[in-house]
């Protein structure tokens, strides 16, 4: 059996999608179930963030999860396969009527990717002080908590129902199928029959 941690939404909806292509079984969680057995493999309905936790750990032998996290998290597993799926954007943002001023001595970043802001940053040599938040992000800037906010934009929609805007794009971020690495040796043919399965079904 081969144990799989999807981030609970829609990435998980359209990678159990993916599932029923190939193999033509159900693959369809319970209302409120975390765990689902069906035919060789074992689904765990995980937060996005704690991906990384159940592949490296061992509790998940492969998983899918965003770009964005693996590189703000930097976790030592097998990156397999860009899913095509979730696709977004990790970006900065400001206010309607702001900019960005780097002539400041320092720049007040609110986001929950410290890593990502501060290896962008520091690109620009720019000082920094990052404000660790992990939800309402938007509302940083426009209570004078942060100059900007690095988040992770789908459609933008949400900046702009609360007076912001992309200021810039720091790297754009799909999901992709990790694995772990003991896992990768000791049931290799398996995870790489199925990689190469995904593989073709989204190439179609």
């Amino acid at each position: 059996m081969i144990k799989v941690a999807l981030p609970k939404g829609r990435i998980a909806d359209d990678t159990l999608e993916i599932f029923r292509k190939i193999f033509g079984l159900t693959f369809i969680f319970e209302d409120r179930k975390l765990i689902l057995d069906e035919g060789d493999f074992r689904f765990f309905l995980v937060r996005n963030q704690d991906i990384p936790t159940y592949v490296t750990e061992g509790a998940a032998d492969i998983g899918v999860v965003g770009l964005d996290v693996l590189e703000e998290h930097k976790v030592d597993v097998v990156r397999l396969l860009d899913m095509r799926v979730g696709n977004c954007k990790v970006c900065v943002g400001v206010r309607q009527d702001d900019t960005i001023d780097y002539t400041r001595p320092e720049i007040k970043i609110a986001t929950k990717m410290p890593n990502i802001a501060r290896n962008y940053f520091a690109q620009k040599a720019i000082a920094l002080k990052i404000i660790k938040l992990y939800g309402s992000i938007e509302l940083a800037p426009l209570v004078g908590l942060a100059d900007a906010i690095v988040d992770v934009v789908e459609t933008g929609t949400t900046m702009k129902q609360n007076g912001l805007k992309v200021a810039e794009t720091i790297m754009q971020s799909s999901a992709h199928l990790i694995a772990n690495k003991n896992s990768f040796i000791i049931k290799k043919d398996e995870i790489l029959s199925l990689y190469h399965k995904i593989k073709a079904e989204i190439s179609k």
